[in-house]
């Protein structure tokens, strides 16, 4: 495996009209979760990926085993739960502003997940451990489990990648967030910021500023992405704009960040250097705004080389 993560997955429910839920009556049926996500963007572009959560031992965890499987990702690790439902949200379309999320994830299988939940060995084959700042919010079993796979990856020299992924709605403490969150950036090895979260945990405004303090907690890389901007590279010896590419018409947002993680590791685990791996990842993320649906969007080596006319070398 290059990959691991862990995280719940749920089922969405996205629906076929813009408008109040309360006037809408169709919904189409898909999967939402980060790290499976990333799980899945990286299996598209090659990568051997591996997804550890739990899920009921219902039809909606059987549809998200299957699909996450069919995407060519392991999940071996994945436990099914016969005491706790499979977590579902909603989505509501509107035409004017963001589309709006309703989380129904209280007491799901995935809440439960826990430490005991982490076979050592298959973590420590792999080369990445990928984890977000979503899962240690769900409930304190998940946060134990978080830190117990950490614990792990510094055990088998395993470099931690962490995509800070705030989510208010999971948190009941926005200072208790902070900390936890920037405590995970601090043992982290690579870490995969947006601005707008930067700002929020750091309570600065400056790009540099934001990339020279979370240097100075630990990772040896951060990557701060600026939208169509693209991203900043940070390391002890410099930092670095990477232009992004401008998408004239985005279809869907949702996505683009867990595109960008799986480009950026992609990169790394084919050899590319750092600057080509953010390139990289600007690409994939660019792509995933053009295309419906959180996993729908992942790109592959195809998809990008006809996006970009095999112009950037993404395929070599």
């Amino acid at each position: 495996m290059d990959v691991v993560t862990l995280g719940e997955t749920m089922v969405l429910f996205v629906p076929t009209e813009t408008g109040p839920l309360k006037y809408i009556y169709q919904f189409n049926k898909h999967i939402g979760g980060a790290e499976s996500n990333v799980a899945i963007g990286l299996s598209k572009l090659g990568v051997k990926a591996g997804w550890i959560s739990k899920l009921g031992k219902d039809g909606f965890g059987d549809y998200i085993e299957s699909f996450i499987r069919g995407e060519g990702v392991d999940v071996s690790q994945v436990k099914r739960d016969e005491e706790h439902p499979t977590g579902v949200f909603f989505k509501e379309r509107v035409e004017i502003g963001e589309s709006r999320i309703y989380y129904y994830r209280k007491g799901s299988a995935a809440s439960f997940m826990d430490e005991n939940d982490l076979d050592e060995q298959y973590i420590a084959q792999a080369k990445y451990l990928h984890i977000t700042g979503i899962t240690p919010g769900l409930s304190e079993s998940c946060f134990r489990a978080v830190y117990k796979a950490i614990e792990i990856a510094k055990k088998h020299n395993l470099k931690i990648v962490f995509d800070p992924n705030i989510r208010f709605k999971v948190w009941n403490d926005k200072e208790q967030m902070k900390k936890i969150i920037l405590d995970i950036a601090s043992k982290s090895d690579i870490l995969l910021p947006g601005l707008s979260e930067a700002k929020i945990l750091l309570e600065l405004s400056d790009e540099i500023d934001i990339l020279n303090r979370f240097l100075d907690l630990g990772p040896e890389i951060v990557v701060l992405k600026v939208g169509e901007d693209g991203a900043y590279l940070g390391t002890r010896e410099e930092i670095t704009h990477i232009s992004g590419y401008k998408v004239e018409r985005i279809v869907d947002p949702i996505g683009a960040g867990d595109a960008f993680a799986a480009g950026f590791l992609a990169g790394l685990i084919n050899g590319y250097t750092l600057k080509d791996a953010v390139r990289l990842a600007n690409a994939a993320g660019a792509f995933a705004l053009t295309v419906k649906g959180d996993v729908e969007g992942l790109p592959t080596w195809g998809d990008l080389e006809a996006f970009f006319g095999n112009n950037d070398g993404f395929t070599r």
